[in-house]
C-alpha cells in the first residue's frame, strides 16, 4: 500500500509539472505573438510620425498668417461700421 501511495504521489507531481510546462509554453507563445503585433504597431506609428512631420512648420506659418488677419479684422470692422453709419 505504501509503495502505491508513493507511486501515485510521484505521478501526481509529474502531472502537475507537465501542466505547468504546458501553460508556460502557451504563455510564451502568446507573449511572442504580442511582441510581433507590437512591432507592427511601432512600425505603423513611426510611418505616421514621418508623414506628419511636415505638419508642424505649416501650422506655425498658418497661425502667423491668422494672427495677422485677426489683427487687421478689428480695423476693417471699424471702417465698415463708419461707412455704414455715414450712409
Amino acid at each position: 500500500m505504501r509503495n502505491l501511495l508513493i507511486t501515485l504521489s510521484v505521478v501526481e507531481v509529474v502531472l502537475v509539472v507537465l501542466v505547468l510546462v504546458y501553460y508556460l509554453i502557451q504563455i510564451s507563445k502568446s507573449l511572442h505573438e504580442t511582441s510581433r503585433h507590437l512591432a507592427k504597431i511601432t512600425f505603423g506609428v513611426r510611418a505616421v510620425e514621418t508623414q506628419c512631420s511636415t505638419i508642424g512648420p505649416s501650422v506655425v506659418r498658418i497661425n502667423e498668417q491668422l494672427a495677422t488677419i485677426a489683427g487687421a479684422v478689428g480695423g476693417v470692422a471699424d471702417k465698415a461700421e463708419a461707412i455704414a453709419d455715414s450712409a
